[in-house]
């Protein structure tokens, strides 16, 4: 500043004012360029989508010989996928398995979640081998698991039944709802659970009726996370499910590839429908799941 002034005689104000232009042009700058990233990111993201609807509008010849093409839209996929997918059948065993999978699985994750953070274990070596135990659970491939799980489903008779989804469901949720819920419980007050318990309110209480109330942002984050899950979970129900009359949604979807003929026009029509509810909770429950995914990360 002072060569600056030295060399033109230009006084402070004049040259304090020349800095703060070139700030905020070096803002300006730098914010058309995350906004430019950010769009990239998101057209990069939605591409996927709009090509799966500008396809489930095309016959299966154009969708193999000119995808691109305007020319035949039509909406006979969508009648075709309507009349051919068992739509109540579907979404009902879907939802049923979903609800008490994710009950199940929420629950459990709440009381692992408590025990990890509020309870005192003997030997402080065991807490962190829980929570390590629990992020190598989120590095095993869901392959890897069919196997043993379809002996287990054997060996305990509930193979072809809606227990062959729930349990494995349950068992692969519970690392991330643990793990998401124990950075909640960190940052979370204490204070507020000493005074329950100077007011007389018991353990079990105080984890129901005091605790989880006051979780609504990360309980609503997990219920979105694991609801979608299981309507796109396709492995273990492809193996695990053999009755018509318990079909799923992504199995439903499956019914349009045949040994030796795919009818593509009817799997993008039955995969928009399936994508469409799924669209729909993300828009109205995205700041939940934002604040979800964000609660603990900043202290203060």
């Amino acid at each position: 500043m002072t060569d600056l002034k030295e060399r033109t005689g230009a006084t402070p104000a004049l040259v304090s004012a020349t800095d703060g232009m070139t700030a905020r042009r070096r803002r300006r700058r730098t914010g058309w360029i995350i906004a430019g990233a950010a769009y990239l990111i998101t057209f990069l993201i939605v591409l996927p989508l709009l090509w799966i609807a500008l396809l489930s509008v095309q016959p299966s010849a154009d969708i193999l010989s000119n995808p691109l093409s305007f020319a035949h839209l039509t909406l006979e996929n969508y009648a075709n996928a309507i009349s051919s997918l068992p739509l109540l059948r579907m979404y009902g065993n879907t939802l049923l398995i979903a609800v008490v999978s994710v009950t199940i699985g929420t629950a459990i994750s709440f009381m692992a979640a408590f025990a990890l953070t509020r309870m005192v274990f003997r030997r402080p070596r065991a807490q962190s081998s829980v929570r390590f135990y629990l992020l190598a659970g989120l590095a095993v491939p869901v392959y890897i698991l069919l196997f043993p799980v379809y002996r287990l489903d054997l060996a305990l008779g509930i193979f072809g039944t809606y227990w062959a989804l729930i349990l494995p469901y349950v068992a692969v949720s519970i690392p991330f709802n643990t793990l998401l819920m124990t950075g909640f419980l960190r940052e979370f007050p204490t204070e507020i659970e000493e005074a329950a318990i100077i007011d007389g309110v018991g353990l079990w209480r105080l984890c129901w009726s005091v605790v989880l109330p006051l979780m609504k942002p990360v309980i609503a984050t997990i219920l979105i996370f694991n609801v979608v899950y299981v309507f796109n979970e396709f492995p273990f129900a492809s193996i695990l499910i053999n009755d018509p009359e318990m079909v799923t949604v992504s199995l439903a979807v499956s019914r349009f590839q045949g040994q030796y003929t795919v009818d593509y026009g009817g799997m993008m029509a039955a995969a928009t429908l399936v994508l469409l509810p799924q669209l729909a909770i993300y828009a109205l429950f995205q700041r939940q799941v934002i604040a979800g995914m964000t609660v603990g990360a900043v202290k203060g």
